[in-house]
């Protein structure tokens, strides 16, 4: 896994990628099946494509990694210039097939393809609405709910106020991808928790999760798309159109997206989500470095943080004075190796195997930890499963202190907004204190990323984050939870404006 890079049951899980093409005298299924390639790490749990070619709509959406889901057969069935793409983890719907996206339906006005990521907050009362309406449905996630939603507006208005239609019906997070018979749209949310992004390519233009997989196509990142934005790209590649459907006073973006879902070497909401870790592991000296012989990251996702803790290290002890000239600061080492052929599959029927998971995917490399203090880097604890293991692991190999240092802060409450992150009871630091936890998991010391650090590292203030599993304060109104802003339903009377 690129992104992210923990290895067990012990780690949170991002939903869903999305992407959608229009290009000009060449087909789309070959691009969109590069690009879910490049957003393979957002979810692996199915994947598929919808084309239009002018005249109808084609579909291919089957379980399994993007790899396994498609033949040449497939793609050379996936006709038309246009289209969009799905990567599933699930986090809401059913895990079997009927949840799988894009989401297809046709009706008077024509076909519907939609790819989501992200969770909705008023699914279920949407739903019934529409049930109630004679809608019927074939699934039980949300994502059928927004397609219905749009296709019964479409029936009765033209398609940016069918858009804007919806977008004030629905509530939650949401980036999306649709098809319009030949025409391919991207929505992101009010307040912008999902990502989404525009970029132009060969012959056309391209809406993705990340701009990664802009890269991947060998085009150009124009901009993200702006919260509560729609973009409408012209069917023959030519340009695109955008309307501000819905203004928001704040915005409430994803802050784990840099913490551990994204790439490294994507760009989200202007920020290299690389340097971002980097400055989030210098913060992480700033605040709560240690002197030990070795920092080392948790592959993959600590290693951005770990190599910008080592370089901090170089600048300042960890008291915070100079540090002295000629006096080097920690050493930044690859200390685990891992072990990428066991994937997320492998069986694992029994606690003991469940355990012996780690030692599957990660192995230390003895001469970097023997007879050594060692601080380890990681992104998050959420079970506190892995970390016991790994400061095992590592005092196993010799390791005489074992430090670790979390490039977050401490998650203390579920995710509603498209983040299987466990419930409450499951999370270790929900009701455990630093120190309780430090000793649960056998480190000799702990400590966490301030919430302020994270911010100043995404140069956002905390009011335009999305802080929810870090503060128990929610961006969105969830039922039985508190919230962080004063939350008001998207005005019906937003106007529409051409960028």
């Amino acid at each position: 896994m690129q992104a992210g890079g923990d290895y067990t049951s012990d780690e949170p899980r991002e939903k869903c990628g999305v992407v959608g093409v229009s290009l000009a005298d060449r087909e789309a299924a070959r691009p969109l099946y590069y690009a879910l390639y490049a957003l393979q790490h957002r979810g692996q749990e199915s994947a598929g494509i919808v084309t239009h070619d002018g005249f109808q709509q084609h579909s291919h959406v089957e379980r399994g990694l993007v790899g396994d889901a498609f033949d040449e057969e497939d793609l050379a069935s996936l006709s038309g210039g246009t289209g969009i793409g799905h990567v599933r983890y699930p986090t809401e719907g059913s895990l079997d097939k009927s949840c799988a996206q894009p989401f297809s339906v046709s009706f008077k006005s024509g076909s519907l393809g939609l790819s989501h990521n992200g969770n909705l907050v008023n699914a279920d009362e949407v739903r019934e609405e529409l049930a109630a309406a004679g809608h019927a449905f074939t699934s039980d996630g949300d994502t059928e709910v927004i397609a219905h939603d749009l296709a019964r507006n479409l029936l009765e208005e033209d398609l940016v106020r069918a858009v804007k239609h919806t977008m004030n019906r629905i509530h939650g997070s949401y980036s999306l991808a649709i098809t319009h018979d030949d025409t391919v749209l991207g929505v992101r949310d009010p307040l912008g928790n999902r990502p989404l992004c525009l970029g132009k390519v060969d012959g056309g233009y391209v809406l993705a999760s990340e701009s990664a997989a802009i890269d991947t196509l060998d085009g150009e990142l124009i901009r993200d798309v702006r919260p509560g934005e729609l973009v409408v790209l012209d069917p023959d590649g030519a340009g695109y159109d955008t309307y501000q459907l819905v203004e928001s006073e704040s915005t409430a973006h994803c802050f784990f997206e840099h913490v551990y879902f994204a790439r490294p070497d994507s760009v989200i909401d202007e920020n290299l989500v690389y340097e971002v870790r980097r400055t989030l592991g210098r913060k992480l000296w700033e605040e709560s470095g240690v002197e030990s012989d070795v920092v080392m990251p948790v592959p993959d996702s600590g290693r951005a943080f770990a190599s910008g803790y080592a370089d901090a290290s170089g600048e300042t002890a960890a008291d915070g004075s100079p540090r002295p000239e000629g006096e080097d600061g920690i050493e930044f080492a690859e200390g685990l190796m891992k072990n990428r052929y066991v994937g997320r599959t492998f069986i694992m029927p029994t606690q003991d195997e469940r355990e012996r998971a780690v030692r599957l995917k990660l192995n230390p490399i003895r001469s970097t930890v023997e007879g050594k203090s060692v601080t380890i880097i990681d992104d998050s604890i959420v079970r506190g499963t892995t970390s016991t293991q790994l400061v095992e692991l590592v005092r196993e190999a010799g390791a005489e202190e074992v430090h670790l240092r979390i490039g977050a802060p401490a998650i203390i409450a579920p995710c509603y907004f498209g983040i299987d992150m466990a419930t409450r009871e499951e999370l270790i630091a929900a009701d455990a204190s630093t120190e309780d936890i430090c000793e649960q998991v056998g480190a000799d010391s702990l400590s966490y990323l301030s919430v302020d650090a994270v911010a100043e590292a995404l140069g956002e203030s905390r009011a335009d984050l999305c802080l929810g599993c870090v503060t128990d304060e929610y961006p969105f109104d969830v039922e039985g939870e508190k919230t962080d802003r004063e939350i008001a339903s998207p005005s019906p009377d937003s106007t529409l404006a051409d960028d």
